[in-house]
């Protein structure tokens, strides 16, 4: 049975906030929740489906979630996946939808990365001790920044990709970044900045590099009956996939993401190809990691990801493919260092017409939200989710 149309996205929010040092996890958590359900015109109590991920409080997570807001759910789940786990939780969704165990359903994320002072990315990340990777891998010092220079550096060697063609990636996000009053960096800037930019692992540069932000985000997925009764744009989800890559004992190819096996089962539900799509979503905690994405979900042939992102092709009203239009990780915020829910809030605003009229993209019908969880140069989960308005 396929799962096409099994679900719509109802409500969509996003914290405004990119630094909250008053407010808890949970309470950023349960204030996304509420945007999402007024977007939706829904209350708490119509909730019976609840969706989270590792950047909820509590050793439990969905337990102390669900008790916290009070809601009255038949199903939980608190896969964790990274910054692609809001992805694979619109997946798993509209699967707990299909099989009658849930009717409306709320994913959150929310976390406190800037307040916390986290050295994102630069810093080595121990994770749990008890991890079978560590005692191989954390010698090594492996901080987030270095993992993804050397998927650049060898997508470089590879291919020829040049350092001013990943630059392009934030120029684009930066011109979309202006017209957002929320986003963390709204100077738009060019080639020459970005490759003039301090150095932070090669051959990435400081502005080749996502924002540190606090928020969040919260959807609200509903089976089809329910969003139809709603007096909301009907954005129906018609085509998942998700995939993990990792190291593979050794046998492994830094230039390919997770999208390589994540995108064709999505392409395949949907029932369309990538030259159908009018706007992408796609997960940018560094520029390598846009370009990567988008040869392996299949805009463009491996390798030549560089010539096309170049010269403004991802910028709305001026590319072929407008690309993150609220400015992205790159720009506008990356919430508990988990771009991935933010990136499907953003395709959700593009097919209801509700992007910032300087963005939006004409006649949006198709659009992808792809994420990646993880880190490229080791371990990650791809997952993509493809959207249209009915």
């Amino acid at each position: 049975m396929s799962l096409k149309g099994a679900a719509y996205i109802a409500g969509a929010w996003e914290h405004p906030t990119r630094k909250a040092p008053d407010k808890s996890i949970a309470l950023l958590h349960a204030e996304c929740a509420k945007g999402a359900l007024e977007d939706a015109g829904l209350t708490k109590d119509d909730i019976d489906g609840y969706f989270c991920a590792g950047d909820a409080p509590g050793g439990l997570g969905p337990l102390s979630m669900v008790d916290y807001m009070n809601l009255k759910c038949r199903h939980v789940d608190s896969t964790d996946v990274g910054g692609s786990s809001y992805q694979v939780a619109v997946g798993h969704a509209m699967e707990a939808i299909a099989a009658g165990r849930c009717n409306i359903a709320l994913i959150t994320l929310s976390g406190r990365p800037r307040s916390e002072g986290q050295a994102t990315g630069t810093a080595p990340r121990p994770g749990n001790p008890a991890a079978p990777e560590m005692q191989f891998e954390y010698p090594y010092g492996p901080a987030t920044a270095n993992l993804y220079g050397m998927c650049a550096a060898r997508h470089m060697y590879e291919y020829g990709t040049t350092s001013e063609q990943l630059a392009w990636i934030k120029v684009a996000a930066s011109h979309h970044a202006q017209y957002n009053p929320n986003a963390m960096l709204r100077d738009v800037v060019t080639v020459e900045d970005v490759v003039n930019s301090p150095m932070v692992s090669t051959p990435l540069h400081r502005l080749d590099c996502c924002v540190i932000s606090d928020g969040g985000g919260a959807l609200i997925l509903t089976k089809p009956e329910i969003a139809k009764s709603l007096k909301r744009p009907l954005v129906k989800v018609i085509g998942v996939g998700e995939s993990p890559k990792h190291q593979a004992g050794g046998e492994i190819d830094l230039t390919y993401t997770a999208a390589r096996w994540s995108g064709p089962p999505a392409w395949e539900m949907a029932g369309i190809k990538p030259s159908d799509i009018k706007y992408a979503s796609i997960y940018d905690s560094f520029t390598i990691t846009v370009l990567m994405q988008l040869e392996d979900l299949g805009f463009c042939e491996k390798g030549q990801g560089g010539k096309f992102v170049a010269d403004g092709n991802l910028i709305s009203g001026v590319g072929k493919l407008p690309f993150n239009t609220d400015g992205g990780g790159l720009c506008s915020n990356h919430p508990a260092n988990r771009g991935g829910i933010t990136k499907i809030i953003e395709a959700v605003r593009q097919l209801r017409g509700e992007a910032h009229p300087s963005v939006q993209v004409p006649n949006c019908d198709l659009a992808i939200a792809h994420g990646t969880g993880g880190a490229l140069g080791t371990r990650h989960c791809g997952s993509t989710v493809i959207l249209e308005r009915e």
